[in-house]
């Protein structure tokens, strides 16, 4: 039987002078106030596949960051080159030669890539791709799908506080890998289509993913080729874990722009946007640019990431973990009795209850004692591996599991 954690009385207090300070105490993604009672709020340091709160309990960590950590938290090689960096400077008054190098990396790396530019966040990116397409075609209305996540201000945010009606004016929406209601979508745009935007998976909460078929793939591509709209492909929480010149390219779909972040640099601040050469003189017109956008940490970082994403076999290595993760957990629910599905990439799983009464209560009560065992893991949202978690990780991280699970076994009767 696994050891549960300590109570966390240092998080505690953190909570309480948060909520003196911070609006709502936390805010955003990470804000653990509607996660179950065993989730702490506030982590201190990182090292491989774990983390640890501010109690210093430690997790085996299936988050990563939400993402972005891709080969392991303090990587070596990784944050070699941000020492090096920081050595001659992060933030100057130009940006550094390492930009260009990214940038090269960036269109060697990518098959559709002509250019790139580089900003700070995912919506970043997807908001340059949708200027973009609005300068390139001179139209106004961009289409994606029913409940997609493609950033966190007025034209994509999922929250309705401080949006007008005017903010989502020329959005129009179709159903995911629903061929039929894509054209439906396209054929009332009209004549003032600019672009498609659309995730590689189907990602949004409590449900299961949903990969994308190849006919649906290829039928935006055939749409936007039709009418002349630009073809967004926001692979800002796929990309550079999938696959390294694109999360489509396996289905043999090329977007026009991509929109990228996360993966990119390891954990470092970072995004990218590349695109094809006709679209080049459209993303010279649009003005885009932050303070920090420049910082030539997160850039080396960036290189440093990608180069041994090309060069090692760490993709191969997130996949083998995913897959031991995924039929380590299915043997588990079987034999306990829960009826569960597990969808998405194995890199990017999720594990959802069945039962029709009582699925998120389930899910609920499983994560939550995962993270009294200190296997982090998130109950609705998709969990993340990295190159960092081993065989022996995944087998730790399993007989935990298997521990949660008996526990709500016990709680069902």
């Amino acid at each position: 039987m696994t050891q549960l954690l300590p109570t966390r009385t240092v998080d505690a207090a953190l909570r309480a002078r948060a909520g003196a300070v911070i609006p709502g105490g936390m805010y955003g993604h990470m804000n653990a106030a509607g996660l179950p009672d065993a989730y702490p709020q506030f982590m201190t340091r990182g090292e491989g596949s774990r983390v640890w709160d501010a109690d210093g309990n430690e997790y085996l960590d299936f988050m990563c960051g939400w993402g972005p950590v891709v080969l392991g938290r303090k990587d070596p090689v990784v944050e070699a080159a941000v020492r090096a960096q920081l050595d001659v400077g992060d933030l100057l008054d130009g940006p550094s030669p390492v930009m260009v190098d990214l940038a090269e990396l960036l269109v060697e790396l990518v098959p559709h890539a002509d250019w790139a530019m580089l900003a700070k966040n995912g919506t970043d990116a997807t908001t340059a791709c949708v200027s973009i397409a609005r300068a390139s075609t001179g139209r106004r209305k961009v289409l994606l799908a029913t409940g997609a996540y493609h950033g966190a201000i007025p034209w994509c945010t999922p929250r309705p506080g401080g949006v007008l009606p005017e903010d989502r004016a020329h959005l129009g929406y179709f159903d995911y890998n629903d061929v039929a209601s894509l054209e439906a979508a396209v054929a009332e745009a009209g004549d003032d289509l600019a672009g498609v935007i659309v995730s590689p998976v189907r990602q949004e909460l409590a449900r299961d993913q949903e990969m994308a078929t190849v006919e649906f793939a290829r039928a935006i591509r055939a749409a936007c080729d039709r009418t002349g709209a630009v073809m967004i492909l926001d692979d800002v929480r796929c990309g550079f874990r999938l696959d390294l010149g694109g999360s489509w390219e396996p289905l043999g779909v090329r977007p026009d722009l991509s929109a990228w972040s996360k993966a990119i640099a390891n954990g470092y601040s970072l995004a990218a946007i590349t695109g094809r050469d006709p679209l080049r003189a459209a993303a010279s017109s649009i003005y885009v640019t932050g303070s920090f956008w420049y910082s030539a940490v997160s850039m080396a970082a960036s290189i440093a990431t990608l180069t041994q994403l090309r060069d090692t076999d760490a993709m191969a290595r997130m996949a083998a973990s995913g897959q031991r993760l995924r039929d380590g957990l299915a043997a588990q629910s079987a034999a306990h009795g829960f009826a569960t599905s597990q969808t998405g990439p194995v890199q990017m799983p999720l594990l959802r209850f069945l039962d029709d009464d009582a699925a998120s209560t389930m899910a609920r009560t499983w994560t939550n004692e995962a993270v009294k065992r200190g296997v982090y893991l998130h109950p609705v949202h998709n969990w993340f591996l990295s190159a960092a978690h081993t065989a022996d990780d995944i087998d730790l991280a399993l007989e935990r599991t298997d521990d949660a699970f008996a526990e709500l076994a016990r709680l069902r009767g």
